[in-house]
């Protein structure tokens, strides 16, 4: 493959840059050369990453590698792909933080549940690794086995929960074998809701799984019974799932943050909506994400306005900084269109390297760039890459998705939105869903790439996806070739506005105490209400809990909003305390008060120091009832009697019959 060094140093003029034709074999000496230096170290080379290091060995500096034959120079278009291997150094020499781990442990025991001889012929081939136990549903006639070595049982698993090493299962139809079982197997009379545990669980019934994206649930294993070569290896994945395993804290949640309800009343509930495995529950006023069961697909923290959910392999902040990395570079050395490909190692990686060896391999204006799951990938990922001079944004799936990427729809569509409103025309955002090479190839040459941003960003930032967000937005705006104020977005967007009916409000304030941003404020002096849209996540706790139903959510984006200050959305004079004359509340919701209850109400006949006391604040009215020996009752000739529980049980009956 052709090597363009001169587009290298002029995209890493810092970096000393050096060329060879087979460094893991006659030239390994320049590499033992290289590392003399104890500087950090790059290598373009990804097959003999092994040899390297253990010629490296202890080394204190870091060594990266990465693969510039199959993404880059095994091309069509090889010739041309210098500035893309300058960028997919650069990309490489940007570190990648630890994450936290999670422990799963597993003592073997295994529950085997299926419908046939087959599940027994699993536990055969199991029962010297592993504790087994066999759960048949709804069994075929089975002869009893010569020598019990495992528990076999009947029953059907009406409930499923938990993961390797903590499940918990109910059983219905659940019952034990006759030891006097002659030609074929008799149950005990059964019994429903009988409670089993255990490590693992082979799924041999062929039946809907016990789970939700149950290819995600570790420790969960599944296989067609008819075919024998399928339970084979689900044999073979079960016996090796013994012991302690780390699997990564895929998701870090802060509560404080959590806008999902307040007061029993539910507002924002994006992540539950959208986790394929179930790893969220609701838990009063925030979410609980259950880090075993979570398998990393990353739609919850991609979808949360407020940042209370982050992603962590990597999280928002260095991704945007790997993506500022690969497209400085690759403008910087004379790269021009560049488009973002974004695909996961498991399945993207494979497919790229399958067209690199048998077909056209990658357009050398096609950037790729792996993570974890493209599920992960946010709004400001997206927004980021056309701020830094991307001119497309392409996201490699799976021809059949192993859950559902409706949060990932979400985003690109909101992505698409925002870039069409500031002049950035075409299909600038999409998903290209194939496990074909050919067909990756071919979405990928067709392509005709806009014109990207005149002014690439540079912009690096830290802090919290929602911060990260505001800022790339900016920059994006800052560079659009048609920018305007506000453009309207699709429902769901985490941005927007409010409109109240401001005759409609009473100022009761029960708004802001719900705000969990505090986009909604009050005035400890006067009844106002205010509202700064910066802070708006539009999780709707405050339309919920409005008691007079008058706001309305308006997803929008102002990109004013970031310094402009809180508007005022109704303002009232106040109510003066009679006594103190120290502001108490709303004057109009006081006099209407009194005026509904003077001369109307049986403690509010016609005396003046009843109604008098609501027109006082607190204390004053507490001071004056007080001093007077204000009593309810007092003076009052027409008290009614008492409502009992057959007065309203006789008036609905009345009412029926009318």
């Amino acid at each position: 493959m052709s090597l363009d060094s001169a587009a290298v140093r002029r995209a890493c003029p810092n970096a000393e840059i050096s060329t060879f034709r087979h460094m893991c074999r006659t030239e390994v000496e320049r590499f033992r050369s290289a590392l003399q230096d104890g500087a950090p170290l790059s290598v373009g080379c990804t097959q003999e990453a092994a040899l390297f290091s253990e010629l490296a060995g202890e080394r204190d500096a870091p060594i990266s590698y990465v693969n510039i034959r199959e993404t880059a120079g095994w091309s069509a278009q090889g010739a041309k792909a210098g500035p893309k291997m300058a960028a997919l150094l650069a990309l490489a020499a940007e570190p990648a933080p630890d994450f936290p781990l999670v422990s799963l442990s597993s003592e073997g025991v295994i529950l085997i549940y299926g419908r046939n001889e087959r599940a027994i012929e699993a536990g055969n081939l199991l029962a010297d690794q592993l504790d087994v136990t066999v759960l048949l549903s709804r069994p075929e006639p089975l002869e009893p086995p010569g020598v019990t070595t495992f528990p076999i049982a009947k029953g059907t698993i009406r409930a499923a929960t938990g993961h390797l090493g903590a499940f918990e299962l109910t059983v219905d139809d659940y019952a034990l074998p006759r030891p006097s079982s002659r030609d074929k197997l008799i149950f005990e009379p059964p019994r429903n809701g009988a409670v089993s545990r255990c490590d693992l669980i082979l799924d041999l019934t062929g039946g809907a799984p016990l789970f939700p994206a149950h290819d995600l649930r570790d420790g969960y294993v599944r296989a067609d019974p008819g075919d024998p070569t399928a339970v084979l290896r689900a044999v073979l994945k079960a016996r090796d799932l013994v012991g302690s395993f780390d699997k990564p804290r895929y998701i870090n949640f802060n509560a404080a943050l959590c806008a999902h309800s307040r007061s029993n009343i539910v507002g924002c509930r994006r992540c539950l909506d959208l986790c394929p495995t179930s790893a969220i529950t609701s838990n009063g006023d925030h979410v609980v994400i259950n880090a075993e069961v979570c398998a990393g697909c990353g739609q919850c923290a991609a979808a949360c306005p407020t940042g209370a959910a982050s992603y962590t392999l990597p999280p928002a902040d260095m991704l945007l900084h790997k993506l500022r990395a690969m497209l400085t570079a690759y403008h910087g050395a004379g790269g021009t269109d560049a488009i973002v490909l974004l695909h996961d190692g498991e399945h993207g990686t494979p497919l790229i390297e399958a067209l690199a060896r048998h077909g056209a391999g990658l357009p050398a204006n096609v950037l790729p760039l792996g993570v974890n799951e493209v599920t992960q990938v946010g709004l400001e990922a997206i927004v980021a890459a056309f701020a830094y001079g991307a001119a497309g944004v392409r996201l490699l799936l799976r021809a059949k998705p192993r859950h559902a990427p409706v949060g990932l729809g979400k985003t690109t569509a909101l992505a698409e939105t925002i870039l069409t409103g500031l002049g950035i025309q075409g299909p600038r955002v999409s998903t290209i869903e194939t496990d074909d090479p050919e067909e990756l190839g071919a979405a990928l040459y067709d392509m005709t790439p806009g014109a990207a941003v005149q002014h690439p960003a540079g912009f690096r930032t830290v802090g919290r996806t929602r911060d990260v967000l505001r800022f790339a937005l900016h920059e994006l705006h800052r560079g659009a070739p048609a920018p305007v104020d506000v453009i309207a977005l699709p429902d769901g967007a985490p941005f927007g506005t409010l409109e109240v009916n401001a005759e409609g409000c009473t100022l009761c304030l029960s708004c802001v105490s719900a705000c969990p941003t505090g986009a909604l404020r009050d005035d400890p002096e006067r009844p106002v209400l205010r509202f700064a849209e910066d802070a708006c996540v539009q999780c709707g706790l405050c339309q919920a809990t409005c008691p007079e139903k008058v706001i309305r959510l308006v997803p929008q984006i102002d990109f004013r909003a970031a310094t402009a200050p809180a508007r005022t959305l109704k303002e009232e004079e106040p109510a003066l305390c009679i006594r103190c004359h120290k502001p108490f509340g709303v004057k109009s919701t006081i006099d209407r008060i009194a005026a509904k209850l003077e001369g109307r109400h049986w403690m509010y006949p016609n005396a003046d120091k009843r109604v008098d006391a609501i027109r006082m604040c607190a204390d004053c009215r507490v001071i004056t009832m007080s001093e007077d020996g204000f009593s309810p009752f007092a003076d009052v000739s027409e008290r009614p009697a008492p409502r009992t529980t057959d007065d309203y049980l006789r008036e609905r009956e009345q009412e029926t019959k009318g």
